[in-house]
């Protein structure tokens, strides 16, 4: 079956960094688009990234300059680069498999990791 691994979550101070990495395995990764969403306590989820199967990426307003997503093919693994993290950054990130195109709609992915949680103190 389909698995998605999120990995690389934990406790950092506000202008630090952390990289995520989601391994995939079950799926046919290159004919994916892989999107990175989160979700804080009490907010909706959103998109903060995404990489077409192409490698086009995507990023929400809020983390443009920031962060940045990756994928590697022959790993099944894509990748969150978050620099200059802000205590708002603070939630459980989600990676997300699409056999469609790169969209920012939660509904539209077909897999979902279990999540990872991000916490950036002040």
């Amino acid at each position: 079956q389909v698995q998605l691994v999120e990995s690389g979550g934990g406790l950092v101070q506000a202008g630090g960094s952390l990289r995520l990495s989601c391994a995939a395995s079950g799926l046919t990764f290159s004919n994916y688009a892989m999107g990175w969403f989160r979700q804080a306590p009490g907010k909706q989820r959103e998109r903060v990234a995404g990489v077409s199967r192409g490698g086009s990426t995507y990023y929400a307003d809020s983390v443009k300059g920031r962060f940045t997503i990756s994928r590697d093919n022959a790993k099944n693994t894509v990748y969150l680069q978050m620099n200059s993290l802000k205590p708002e950054d603070t939630a459980v990130f989600y990676c997300a498999a699409n056999l469609g195109p790169v969209t920012d709609s939660p509904s539209l992915y077909d897999y979902w990791g279990q999540g990872t949680q991000v916490t950036v103190s002040s």
